[in-house]
């Protein structure tokens, strides 16, 4: 099949039927698919493209031309990080040995952001990927602020004390993360004090509702966590800031939407905290040496029928044929589970009159002035997370936490076999498939000889993660990566890049199997 018409296969559907804010302050260079390319060199190949909201097909020119190698390895790894848990005496006596994450825009800018960082008051490691839309204002809040409140929620009492203690005495604080971020992983230094005086609130109450000797349930934290934030990004945007600048950032972030997908690891104990449509999903090795996939999270979408059930049950039967349309809650978002997406929470009241008094260039923005349609008894959008624990067993090898991006590119057992075989050199050969197509001997012998080059090449990408990403963008109907196809994805320039696909974001967390204990019994469970 033609790379053009692989192209066109399946074009990603937009998260929020609606225009976005304005674009989080980012320099799109660290970012953008297409930077670095030659601007002259950017309009050289031409094909169509699908219209995929219409029920009439329309084309316009689409220029891009075949990046070189070094090139394409260029854009790939621009944004790729590893982290590896340090060694004591040379033994790792963590059950994680380390984690590799990467980022591929289809946005300008991105409206992904990924978080990792390690618990230093307590015990365990927090990795998370927050899927932005309408902006990536409220991921990029996600990104600097959740794993405070849940590393604040995990703190037993007496450390609670003390973290209050020297805040009023203006001694310096004892830090609660230790951040293990990619240099394009920024913090936005104008809203520290915000995020810090609204933390600080939290703690302040988490005191008075707990007793010296109590130990944190890390379900209730990471519950706690979850609604708590979302409640604060909401009650910011209603109070407003005298600055001008923090005004505008806090009704940015509340307007705007992010989902959320958290790992908490400490020892075998393996939580996984979800609300959207991120993924996790478990690399479990057979004892054959296969690699089978063991999905922690579900997606909040109507896809998920316990999903469309909740949200209908919480609201009067009359909205039932409106609460849910075109598999979108009100016609309009896809994700069931958000944090921001005030216009999915507010009453029509309040939202007049937090924008009334707002700034001017929130009402110069459509999506801030659009009521939903059919909109009758908010909130119709929640923050909770659906939680799940896992007791890792020596068997579990890696985890793979990803926005929708990558699980609309790749079946999630497709995912869990290329890493696996990445990260262990053994490559598992299925019987080639060719589905529907018509192959000569002479393809076949060369499908057979790609395959057996790519088994070869396997280990040009240091990073699983940059790994995983190059199938997810170049892989062609046989399963194997297409250069020309990998090539083009990567050239579309910023404006229709979004069009063929969603932004990615990947973060592979592998497991010490030495560590984990080889009697422990599996358990798994929703919460």
């Amino acid at each position: 099949m033609p790379v053009t018409s692989q192209l066109l296969r399946a074009l990603p559907r937009s998260k929020v039927l609606a225009s976005s804010l304005l674009p989080c302050q980012q320099h799109q260079s660290q970012f953008g698919p297409v930077a670095h390319l030659p601007a002259s060199r950017q309009s050289s190949h031409m094909w169509q493209r699908r219209q995929p909201s219409r029920s009439y097909q329309t084309s316009s020119v689409l220029h891009s031309y075949i990046l070189t190698p070094p090139q394409v390895n260029s854009i790939l790894k621009a944004n790729e990080y590893s982290f590896k848990v340090p060694e004591f005496d040379g033994k790792n006596v963590s059950s994680v040995m380390g984690f590799e994450s990467n980022q591929l825009p289809a946005n300008a800018p991105i409206e992904d952001r990924r978080s990792a960082a390690t618990c230093l008051q307590t015990r365990g490691m927090l990795l998370g990927v927050f899927d932005g839309h309408a902006g990536c204002a409220c991921a990029q809040g996600l990104s600097e602020r959740l794993f405070y409140y849940i590393a604040v929620s995990l703190l037993p009492h007496d450390t609670l004390c003390e973290l209050e203690a020297a805040v009023e005495a203006g001694r310096a604080l004892s830090p609660i993360l230790q951040w293990h971020k990619h240099p394009n992983d920024y913090f936005s230094r104008e809203a520290q004090r915000l995020y810090f005086n609204s933390l600080r609130t939290y703690w302040q109450e988490l005191i008075d509702l707990t007793s010296p000797g109590d130990v944190p349930d890390t379900r209730e934290a990471l519950l706690n966590a979850f609604k708590r934030l979302d409640n604060d990004i909401s009650l910011e945007a209603q109070v407003g800031d005298p600055n001008a600048f923090l005004h505008y950032w806090v009704l940015r972030v509340a307007f705007s939407g992010a989902t959320a997908c958290v790992a908490h690891i400490d020892g075998p104990d393996l939580f996984i905290a979800n609300a959207g449509d991120a993924r996790a999903v478990l690399g479990v090795q057979e004892e054959d040496g296969s690699f089978s996939a063991h999905t922690l999270s579900n997606d909040h979408n109507a896809q998920n029928e316990s999903e469309v059930a909740r949200i209908r049950s919480e609201h009067p039967p009359s909205e039932r044929k409106t609460v849910i349309r075109q598999e979108r809650l009100l016609g309009l978002l896809m994700p069931f589970r958000a944090f921001g997406d005030v216009k999915f929470k507010w009453s029509i009241e309040l939202q007049k009159r937090v924008l009334e008094s707002g700034p001017d260039q929130l009402h110069e923005n459509e999506h801030t002035k659009f009521i939903p349609p059919n909109y009758h008894t908010p909130p119709y959008l929640t923050a909770e997370p659906e939680i799940t624990y896992h007791k890792l067993r020596p068997q579990d090898r890696f985890l793979v936490i990803g926005s929708d991006g990558l699980w609309e590119t790749l079946h999630r057992q497709e995912v869990i076999r290329i890493v696996g075989e990445y990260l262990t050199g053994v490559h598992q050969h299925q019987p080639l498939k060719v589905g529907g197509y018509r192959v000569t001997l002479g393809q076949m012998q060369g499908l057979l000889e790609e395959r057996k080059a790519r088994a070869s090449s396997a280990f040009e990408d240091q990073n699983a993660a940059t790994h995983l990403m190059r199938h997810a963008v170049g892989n062609n109907e046989f399963g194997t990566v297409d250069h020309e196809r990998l090539s083009k994805m990567l050239s579309l320039p910023e404006e229709l890049a979004r069009m063929y696909r969603d932004d990615i974001t990947i973060i592979i967390t592998q497991f010490n199997p030495h560590v984990i204990g080889s009697n422990d019994k599996s358990t798994s469970l929703k919460i």
